[in-house]
This record gives C-alpha cells, structure tokens and sequence, in this order.
C-alpha cells in the first residue's frame, strides 16, 4: 500500500464517523502516525453536514449507489447516441433515484443520531445528482471522502476544488466515438428494441393461444355437459311416451268397455221394469 492509499483509507475511515466525533478522532488518529502522513490527517478538515451523509451513505450502502451510477453511464450514452426515448425515461429514473438515495441517505444518518434538515437533503440530492452527470463527482462521491457536497453547472460538471480529501482516481471520458460507429450502435440499439417487441408481440400471441386453449377446454367440457343432459332428457321423453301411449290404450280400452256396460245396464233395466210389470199383473 502506497503511502497516498494509507492516507485516503484512513480519510475514508474518518469521514464515516459522526461529525461530532471527527475532531477528536482525526487528532488521535494523527498521533498515532509519524511524518508526513500525521501531518495530513491533522489537515483533514471536518466534513460539512450533507457531505458527511454522502460518505456515510457511500460507506453503508454501496450497492444502490452502485446502481445509481450504472443508470448514469446509461444516460451518458444515451445522450451519445441522441437517443430521446431513452433519455426520457432514464431521465425520469434518475429523477426518482437521487430521491430515493438521498431520503435512505439521511434515514442512515438520523439513525445514528444526526438531525436532518429539508436543506440538508436537498443538498445530498444534489450532490448525487452531481455524480450521475459528471464521471469526476461520481469517483469523488464513491470515496467516501467528501468535504463538502457538490452542485453540477450549465455543462453538467461539478467543481471539486477542495471538495475531496486525498486522491481522486476518475477514468478520463472516452473520446466521442466516429459518427460511422454512433450510427452502428443506433443501429444496434433500433434492432434490440425490435427484438424487444417481437418478443413482447410472441408472448403476447402465446398468452392469446393458451387463453384460446383453455377456453376450448371448458367449452367442449360444457358440450359434453349438455350432450349428457340431452341423452337423460330424451330418454325420459321416451319413457313419457311410452306412458302416455300405454294410458291412451287404457282409456280406449275401458271407454269401448264402458259403453257396453251401459248396454248392459240398459237390458237390465228393461228386464226389471218387465219383471216388475209381470209382477203386478198376478
């Protein structure tokens, strides 16, 4: 480890600490040095409030920062690639983003104590904004060693004079890229988003096909159904039928007896009336 990596893990170890605490801790720390290096941590100022919260962020919870930069290197290119769709919506997931960051930012520092004012996170907010725009204040971000928080200018860079303690190390920007190569990423990216839809468009034509499946299912289940419903009915109808066949016969049948009957009432009617009459003459 180079003398320059001691001082910055030890500027690092420093700013994390609550604010209260620096002083001391920065003087205890710088006795237990020799030389140059105790003189530099004796130099280290105390962070301003909204930058101790970055670095303690930074410290904490580094993957979601993490995540924060990555969309900011998606946005870089984006506007590379003049890309205004995805600038939009990059732009509005950034937007989202730093709040986010900045709201957990200060929930880490008012749980160990520190009170958070409305000024103080809007200047975290700020200050990571400043890193999504400006490769040099995502490094100085990312450290841990804030001074003081960072605010971008007109052309989206953010002056770091005296805003970090120790070294910075920022990879230089790329050069713009031939406007020949820009073309074929566009290209790249227009034949990924078409890829993109067919995909949506497949799933969407599979999910139509199962709906259309399984609604065939519960249809030629209900056929069935109603197949087996029709089967009882008309073999109860020919069982009415037949009943009703049988009953006319019946009634036929006693209606022919039922006019004999009276035939035979009749004679025996007659019979009597002459028995009586036969009776009646003696």
């Amino acid at each position: 480890m180079t003398s320059a990596d001691g001082f910055d893990a030890i500027a690092a170890e420093l700013y994390a600490r609550p604010p209260g605490d620096f002083t001391s801790a920065r003087n205890a720390r710088a006795r237990d040095l020799d030389g140059p290096l105790a003189a530099q941590v004796k130099a280290l100022r105390k962070p301003l409030l909204a930058a101790w919260v970055v670095n303690l962020f930074a410290r904490e919870d580094a993957a979601q920062l993490g995540q924060a930069l990555e969309l900011a290197a998606e946005l870089r290119e984006a506007q590379a690639d003049l890309d205004a769709a995805t600038m939009s919506r990059l732009n509005r997931e950034r937007r989202a983003l730093v709040r986010s960051l900045a709201k957990r930012a200060a929930e880490l520092a008012a749980e160990r104590g520190e009170r958070i004012t409305a000024a103080t996170v809007e200047a975290v907010e700020q200050t990571l904004n400043a890193a999504m725009f400006d490769p040099a204040a995502a490094a100085a971000v990312t450290s841990g060693r804030l001074i003081r928080p960072l605010q971008t200018s007109g052309e989206g860079t953010a002056d770091l004079t005296d805003a970090v303690a120790g070294s910075l190390d920022v990879t230089p920007p790329t050069a713009q890229a031939p406007s020949d190569e820009v073309s074929a990423r566009r290209e790249r990216k227009q034949a990924e988003r078409a890829v993109r839809a067919a995909e949506e468009e497949l799933e969407r034509a599979e999910r139509d096909r199962t709906d259309l499946e399984r609604r065939i299912r519960i249809l030629i289940e209900r056929e069935q159904s109603v197949a087996e419903r029709e089967k009882d009915l008309r073999a109860q109808l020919e069982r009415v039928q037949a009943e009703a066949t049988r009953l006319d016969a019946e009634r036929k049948d006693a209606e022919k007896r039922r006019a004999t009957s009276e035939d035979e009432v009749t004679r025996a009617r007659s019979a009597l009336d002459e028995a009586k009459r036969a009776l009646g003459g003696r």
